[in-house]
């Protein structure tokens, strides 16, 4: 992780953006030596429609029994 001052971010800001986006790697950027902030690469947009919500449901119950639970 590559570690940047504020003053030089701020000179720099969009070819920043540009390099995290394109290496994929985040910068954290620093005030007086300490870390204030983290510019990370947002996430890649899922590739496919089927699967892409996997993992993301709970089944909760019995799926196959009587709905209601009324008589007729």
């Amino acid at each position: 992780m590559k570690r940047m001052p504020a003053a030089e971010f701020q000179t720099r800001c969009l070819a920043v953006i540009d390099e995290v986006s394109r290496s994929r790697t985040a910068v954290v950027i620093t005030r007086n030596g300490r870390a204030v902030v983290r510019i990370v690469p947002a996430a890649a947009p899922a590739s496919d429609v089927f699967g892409c919500m996997a993992g993301t449901a709970r089944i909760v119950g019995d799926v196959e029994g009587p709905v209601g639970g009324g008589g007729v």
